[in-house]
């Protein structure tokens, strides 16, 4: 079995190639761990389930997206993400970069 480690962090903003929306990066699982019923429903381009996904805030929006690995890269504008869930989630520093709110043991 291949092990494929995570490119993006917690905090990180990212673009999605495929849907063309922006958004931060909130968890990452380490393989695809939704439901089938979904992957078949919504995964455009049948991205593999056996790499990195992550659950990210979607900028402009109220929602949260679960996007694979190979379908975004890092987003390099500077702009703030405007999504309401964010301040449960995230804090941004004094350079505007976002870190979670929870930290582990």
């Amino acid at each position: 079995m291949e092990i494929r480690q995570a490119e993006y962090n917690i905090g990180q903003v990212i673009y999605h190639k495929h849907y063309n929306f922006r958004g931060v990066i909130v968890d990452v699982d380490a393989e695809f761990s939704g439901e089938d019923e979904w992957y078949e429903k919504h995964a455009k381009n049948n991205p593999s389930k056996d790499q990195p996904w992550y659950h990210v805030l979607v900028d402009e929006d109220s929602v949260m997206a679960y996007v694979s690995q190979q379908n975004i890269c890092s987003d390099v504008s500077d702009l703030e993400i405007d999504n309401p869930m964010i301040l449960n989630m995230l804090a941004t520093d004094s350079e505007g970069q976002y870190h979670s709110l929870q930290t582990l043991n």
